[in-house]
C-alpha cells in the first residue's frame, strides 16, 4: 500500500518543472540542473526491496487502523527508467522516471524525494500533489529499502522478517483495541477484517475485493479499511434492498450504526429505513450468519463493515 489516506495524484513532468523553477528563484537554471539533478547511474541494476514504511513518529499504523505496508521491489534501469515488481503479474514492469531538483523524482504515478541513497539502502520520502503544484515539504511518510544482496549476505535474514511490525506498532495497536472494546464509537479498521459466513443455503454472502493494479498502485487497502459485503436472502418475507453500516464488537455482536443512503432531510423516511434495516440485522443476519470479529496484530477489536442486503421473496 503506497499511499496515506490522502492519495498522491499524478501530475506529469510539467508540474514538477514549474515547481522547481519557482523554488530555484533567479538562479542560473543551467548551473542548478547540473548541480542538483539527481542521478541513479551508479545504482542501476541493484535489486532493492522495501522493508519498512513508516510515519515520522516511527509507527506504520495510524489511529484509523491504516497500515503503511512495505511492498515494493525495484531496480533502477537508467536515469529515466525504473523497474518495479508487480505482485499481480508476478513480474517486474518498467516505468518512465522523471528526475527533478533536490533529489525529487516521479515514477509509477507517484512523487518521491531521496533522503539517502547507497548501494546497500535507500530512504525515500513520499511527496504529495496539492492542486497544480507539488508539496515539497513532504508527507512525512518514509520508505526504507535494502539491497537484496545486503539483506542476504550482511544482515543474514530475509525481507519477510524485516517487514514485520515492530514493538512500537504492537503497543500502539494494543492501546487502540482496548479503547475500541470499551467504547464501540472508537472502533477502527481491522487488518484482518470481520468475516461473515452463511449458515444457510438460502443466504449468500459475497465480500467485495479490490483488484490491485497500476491504476491504484497495487493498493488493495480498501478491503480492510472499508470491508463491504453483498448479502442475498432467498425466500425472504418480501422483496427488499437495504444498505447500512454495522459495528461488530470484539465478541462478534452486531450493532447498527448508520444507513448508507441519503434522505434529503426527510426524517420520517430515514427513521423508517433505519428501523427496517435494524430489524433485518436482528432477525435474518443474527440467525443465519456466523460472525467472526476483526483483529489487528492478534488483538481482537470492534470494527465497522458495510452491508448491501437484498431480500428475494419466494416465487408466487
Amino acid at each position: 500500500m503506497l499511499f496515506t489516506n490522502n492519495h498522491i495524484k499524478y501530475l506529469g513532468a510539467a508540474v514538477l518543472l514549474i515547481t522547481v523553477i519557482a523554488h530555484s528563484g533567479c538562479k542560473d537554471p543551467g548551473r542548478a540542473k547540473e548541480k542538483h539533478l539527481i542521478s541513479f547511474r551508479a545504482f542501476n541494476g541493484i535489486n532493492y526491496s522495501e522493508v519498512a514504511r513508516r510515519q515520522k513518529n516511527g509507527l506504520s499504523f495510524n489511529e484509523y487502523g491504516y497500515q503503511l505496508e512495505p511492498q515494493w521491489k525495484m531496480k533502477f534501469v537508467s536515469d529515466d527508467s525504473v523497474s518495479i515488481f508487480s505482485p499481480t503479474k508476478n513480474t517486474f514492469i518498467n516505468f518512465p522516471l522523471t528526475r527533478g531538483y533536490d533529489s525529487i523524482f516521479n515514477a509509477a504515478r507517484s512523487w518521491f524525494r531521496i533522503k539517502k541513497l547507497s548501494k546497500d539502502s535507500i530512504v525515500m520520502e513520499i511527496l504529495q500533489a496539492k492542486g497544480d503544484s507539488l508539496d515539497i515539504n513532504g508527507s512525512k511518510v518514509y520508505m526504507l529499502f535494502y539491497a537484496d544482496n545486503y539483506v542476504k549476505n550482511v544482515l543474514h535474514t530475509d525481507t519477510s522478517i524485516l517487514r514485520r511490525p515492530n514493538r512500537k506498532d504492537t503497543l500502539f495497536v494494543k492501546g487502540l483495541a482496548a479503547k475500541a472494546n470499551s467504547n464501540i464509537t472508537k472502533a477502527f479498521s481491522a487488518r484482518q477484517p470481520v468475516q461473515l459466513v452463511s449458515k444457510s443455503p438460502l443466504v449468500i454472502v459475497k465480500p467485495w475485493h479490490t483488484k490491485p493494479d497500476i491504476m491504484n498502485n497495487f493498493d488493495a487497502s480498501d478491503d480492510y479499511l472499508d470491508p463491504t459485503f453483498d448479502i442475498t436472502i432467498h425466500k425472504a418475507y418480501k422483496d427488499f434492498y437495504y444498505s447500512f453500516e454495522i459495528c461488530v464488537d470484539d465478541k462478534g455482536q452486531m450493532h447498527f450504526t448508520r444507513p448508507l443512503v441519503g434522505f434529503m432531510g426527510d426524517e420520517g423516511a430515514e427513521k423508517a429505513y433505519m428501523q427496517a434495516a435494524q430489524s433485518i440485522m436482528n432477525s435474518y443476519l443474527q440467525y443465519y450468519l456466523k460472525v467472526v470479529p476483526g483483529s489487528t496484530l492478534g488483538f481482537v477489536h470492534a470494527s465497522t463493515v458495510s452491508l448491501h442486503v437484498e431480500g428475494k421473496a419466494a416465487a408466487k
